[in-house]
């Protein structure tokens, strides 16, 4: 078989939301994907993905585990390729009050959305330095502006995700890797459903973005060579730039009223 000429991509959490379609974006535009996700639905998201034409590739591992993203980076290495773009996506929330909600699940969310994001971007950064090329998307959010009463240890996470990429961004500037920060808001994905939220007041809106939406904004400015966007739509564009002038105390009673349980019986 002849070997691929398109460049090469890897999108985490690729399974659904704004994953797949980040994935898709890729696909559309002529790069071949290795699509990455610990859940069963990788499989069925790459046979939709490969219509588009390009390769496309599953990879299930759970990179919560250490040994999950060492066994992600192996297989991209035994690919043979170089990575033209990486999307660090893959992550997940936790709703409720931090004095009832659960320690083990919150401490794995901290495993996925920061611990294993830096083990996977050291990698990444490694080599595209190496190389001095490439593109890096980091799936941060709008959350990452404001404390997040009632979903705590989640926008804590993403304010950690956005710190790091927009430092990663300074360290690179004089090279040809370049670093972008992804920053959706309230999007139509199974987030809320997992972080048991559907009975809040942000769980239980139906203005929600459209993750196709939000990752062919990201993707966008990923080529663009942006620090970063706010998506997708205009009212979650003015809160990310609404957000930079309140204090931190006007966010996070801002934030309850969203967030806290039961919150959607008040709207």
């Amino acid at each position: 078989m002849e070997a691929s000429t398109r460049p090469l991509a890897l999108v985490t959490g690729a399974s659904s939301g704004i994953g797949l379609e980040l994935a898709r974006e890729f696909a559309t535009n002529d790069y071949d994907v290795i699509a990455v996700a610990e859940d069963d639905e990788i499989v069925d998201a790459v046979k939709d993905l490969q219509r588009h034409g390009t390769t496309i590739e599953a990879l299930r591992v759970d990179l919560a585990k250490d040994d999950g993203v060492e066994r992600c980076w192996e297989y991209v290495r035994s690919r043979g390729r170089p990575l033209a773009a990486v999307a660090l996506n893959a992550g997940v929330g936790s709703g409720g009050a931090f004095k009832d909600t659960d320690l083990e699940k919150e401490l794995e969310l901290v495993d996925l959305n920061c611990r294993s994001t830096v083990h996977l971007a050291k990698y990444v950064v490694r080599d595209m330095a190496d190389r001095d090329e490439g593109r890096i998307l980091f799936t941060s959010s709008i959350a990452a502006t404001m404390p997040g009463s009632f979903q705590a240890v989640y926008n804590a996470s993403k304010s950690f995700v956005q710190s790091l990429a927009l430092a990663l961004r300074e360290e690179l500037k004089d090279t040809n890797v370049s670093i972008t920060s992804l920053m959706p808001g309230p999007t139509e994905t199974e987030f809320f459903a997992r972080a048991e939220m559907e009975d809040t007041k942000i769980g239980a809106s139906d203005s929600k973005d459209s993750p196709a939406d939000v990752a062919r904004q990201g993707f966008e400015a990923l080529m663009n060579g942006d620090e970063r966007v706010v998506a997708a739509s205009m009212s979650t564009k003015l809160q990310g730039r609404g957000s930079r002038f309140l204090p931190d105390s006007v966010k996070a009673k801002m934030h309850r009223q969203m967030a806290e349980p039961g919150s959607a019986k008040d709207s």
